[in-house]
């Protein structure tokens, strides 16, 4: 396996599915707009205040996809690795590709993969051979599964063996592969972030399916659930992003909501802000999601454009993401007669996103599910007025600063968009409103404080 290592730092190397297993998930942590370490201190105020500051931690991040174009999860990564240098830890991402776009002062150790939704299946090469793991991850996409997690998790393994001793901690993005399982018995602190379990997706696309055959093959690339299901229920630290994730998580994987900790994703406020010297188009509205995944919800607000051109003809709708040629979107674009008028972008810089949500009047989130909801904490914090489902964890994140209506409601949508675009003060009074809820609750700053107290009492705890 070739590693190859980006960054301003330099390091020298080192070297069962249990039906009733026990929770050994360390006491809950509340991800609210108060941050952790006012709960902690609370708890240890009988405790000696230590005579020297805490020191600084050496922090692994795993992700076994993280473009940042790519879904939330690159996200996270990229602006938690960033948030976690700027409170004065070192921190390495280690990811297979697509790669992510990362701070300066964080080190890429790359893990190539055959990365295969990129390159095909006649990509293979000879060379590859020599790898069982890049034997698996061919088997596995020629079949139709998706064995990245698990082929993640081994090329982890291999460098973790070599290189887990220059680490405070280990924190997985959700690969919840066997490896994981390794990693925690090699003795390294290991945190797992879970975003919400992937049986929501299963779920969402089965019911979206046309087809007995179809649903055989989501079934199929589906199919590392199987693997998480066993992973989940061993580990010992588990974190996650929202109060209904938790206990999506809880009920899907049978744990218990109490041993899952919570700690809010963060919007970075530097990057996602008003910017006053663009004007905004009263006629815009703005989504960000894939085009093509049932979970996003896309459909339902191409629906509810449609029926708004009537009203407001010079409506524009922009959507950040890409749809599949000859995929479901293309189809109900031309069905709906509305082709020429949806303007889909993609590959954009955050700046370039930043921009078009400046000049959006509304931002529109039509998710059936989201496990937190970026795209409506990054609309918020750049002032725009926010529509969105109540799908998931989005009412967490939109509280009282957007409207918020039913999942799979293209009508409620639209009637929700119109009464804002007749409004241009209630868009204003949401917007302030949204921009103030972010800052105050879900800025990185809280919610990287808060994973850091979490990290020192699983760093405590293994220390025992």
């Amino acid at each position: 396996m070739t590693i190859l290592v980006r960054g301003p730092r330099v390091i020298s190397p080192s070297s069962a599915d249990l039906e009733d297993a026990p929770i050994r998930h360390l006491d809950t942590l509340q991800g609210s707009s108060q941050p952790l370490a006012a709960a902690v201190s609370a708890v240890e105020a009988d405790s000696p205040a230590p005579l020297v500051a805490e020191k600084p931690l050496r922090i692994a991040l795993l992700g076994y996809r993280s473009q940042p174009h790519g879904g939330g999860q690159g996200v996270y990564l990229r602006y938690l690795s960033k948030a976690l240098v700027e409170a004065g830890h070192s921190v390495d991402v280690i990811s297979g590709p697509p790669y992510p776009h990362l701070d300066p002062r964080v080190r890429l150790i790359e893990l190539p993969s055959l990365d295969l939704f990129e390159n095909g299946l006649l990509s293979l090469r000879p060379r590859h051979l020599r790898s069982i793991t890049n034997i698996m991850e061919w088997t596995s996409k020629l079949t139709g599964g998706f064995a990245e997690p698990y082929t993640f998790g081994r090329r982890a393994v291999k460098f973790l063996r070599a290189h887990g001793g220059e680490y405070d901690l280990i924190h997985d993005n959700q690969s919840l592969s066997y490896g994981m399982l390794q990693i925690q018995d090699m003795g390294l602190p290991l945190v797992t972030t879970l975003h919400h379990p992937i049986t929501s997706d299963l779920r969402i696309a089965l019911s979206a399916a046309r087809n007995a055959w179809e649903r055989l093959l989501i079934r199929r690339w589906h199919s590392f659930l199987h693997m998480q299901k066993k992973v989940v229920r061993q580990l010992h630290n588990i974190v996650t992003v929202s109060d209904c994730s938790r206990q999506d998580i809880a009920r899907d994987f049978g744990l218990q909501p109490a041993g899952i900790g919570l700690v809010h994703n963060g919007i970075d406020t530097g990057m996602f802000r008003p910017v006053a010297a663009i004007a905004r188009n009263p006629m815009r509205l703005m989504a960000t999601c894939s085009a093509d995944a049932p979970l996003k919800g896309l459909r339902y607000l191409l629906r509810a454009y449609a029926s708004l051109l009537a009203e407001f003809p010079e409506l524009e709708l922009l959507v950040v993401g890409k749809p599949q040629p000859g995929g479901k979107t293309e189809k109900l674009l031309a069905r709906l007669g509305i082709a020429d008028r949806v303007q889909f972008v993609t590959g954009i810089s955050t700046q370039q996103m930043v921009d078009y949500y400046a000049q959006a009047a509304i931002a529109v989130v039509p998710s059936v599910y989201e496990g937190f909801g970026l795209p409506a904490g990054e609309a918020m914090a750049c002032g725009v007025a926010v529509v969105s489902t109540d799908g998931g964890a989005l009412p967490e994140v939109v509280g009282d600063a957007g409207l918020i209506v039913p999942t799979k409601d293209a009508q409620a949508l639209a009637a929700a968009i119109g009464m804002l675009l007749r409004d241009p003060q209630q868009r204003e009074l949401l917007g302030q409103r949204g921009q103030q809820r972010i800052q105050q609750s879900f800025c990185w700053d809280v919610c990287a404080g808060q994973m850091i107290d979490y990290y020192r009492k699983v760093i405590k705890d293994a220390n025992r």
